[in-house]
């Protein structure tokens, strides 16, 4: 599959980004590490004029840990580079197996933390050729009108399905966007649309420049359970992240977040309620998998069925739970 035509425009500060996407409105597209965006462009779901190339801004990358303020990671810092970083392992590790999880080892190299958020939401009758979509009459996402997950409405159920939002989400993450008017911060939380085309609140202009994570979360200790059919490149069938605090054996805080079986990535704030304050036990982890499975609401948006799905998500969280505990030392 060919690639449309398109001009290149490679600006060397954040500045020159933004003008350009003035410039260019619609037909202006951004470009990082490329891992998702050409793919896509290959596939003709997309066909900018010009491709905004942010590798040359600097000022973008680079992750710093500070003991008051907490976590700055650059959105074109790497997935590699998250997942090797020793102040993310030991202060956020739930995000560093999330990062660690992403793709491939030379995706990881190139894919982009920005990109990971802002990533396009999938499904099985989107993610196909041109010649595919137009063999089924296409889709509500792209070209058509109808949903062929659910034909009978008016909405998309592609699903989210990167990896590193569901564990920010449970590290109370927010993020900096940069447009001609100024900047602004978001809580990760209201970054995201749960609406499978419109799908984050990013405006045309805007460009995702960092993502905060605050030090009230560091130190909690991480699990990030992730299901594909291949354990490289694939994106997640399910995925579950789970941060929590304990103290002698009792669950003093647990945020769980899911990804891939929803239009956008989740907290389980049923989960949190059922956890504070508890002790492990194989009834509390049984309701706590329920919790999530009320959450997560996979349809037929991939090649698993939607049941095989919702019984991962149980499963993954089961494990996330057990780990954790067992990690603390008090698993029995």
């Amino acid at each position: 599959m060919s690639l449309p035509a398109f001009s290149v425009a490679r600006p060397r500060r954040l500045e020159q980004a933004l003008d350009l996407l003035v410039l260019h409105g619609p037909q202006a597209m951004l470009v990082a590490g490329g891992t998702d965006v050409i793919p896509n462009l290959r596939q003709n779901l997309f066909a900018p004029r010009v491709l905004v190339d942010l590798k040359g801004l600097r000022e973008l990358a680079g992750l710093e840990f500070d003991t008051q303020r907490g976590l700055r990671i650059g959105a074109l810092a790497t997935m590699s580079t998250i997942a090797d970083s020793s102040l993310v392992g030991e202060h956020y590790p739930v995000l560093a197996q999330a990062a660690a999880s992403v793709a491939s080892p030379p995706l990881r190299n190139m894919g982009t933390l920005g990109g990971n958020l802002c990533l396009e939401t999938r499904c099985l009758w989107y993610n196909q050729s041109h010649f595919w979509r137009q063999a089924c009459g296409f889709c509500l996402k792209k070209d058509g009108a109808v949903c062929h997950v659910a034909p009978g409405g008016q909405r998309c159920w592609a699903v989210w399905s990167g990896d590193t939002a569901a564990a920010l989400l449970t590290l109370d993450a927010e993020i900096e966007i940069a447009s001609p008017r100024g900047g602004r911060r978001l809580p990760l939380v209201h970054f995201y649309k749960q609406d499978g085309m419109d799908r984050i609140n990013l405006a045309p202009d805007e460009i995702l420049t960092a993502v905060l994570v605050p030090v009230r979360t560091a130190g909690y200790r991480g699990s990030y359970q992730k299901l594909r059919i291949r354990n490289s490149i694939d994106y997640p069938l399910a995925g579950v992240a789970l941060a929590m605090k304990c103290a002698d054996g009792v669950c003093e805080d647990a945020r769980i977040a899911l990804t891939a079986v929803n239009p956008a990535p989740l907290r389980v704030t049923e989960a949190s309620e059922l956890l504070a304050g508890q002790r492990y036990s194989s009834e509390l982890v049984e309701a706590v998998a329920h919790a999530v499975i009320r959450t997560g609401k996979p349809l037929k948006t991939s090649v698993s069925t939607p049941e095989y799905r919702r019984e991962a998500l149980c499963v993954l969280t089961r494990h996330a739970l057990r780990a954790l505990w067992h990690e603390n030392g008090h698993h029995t």
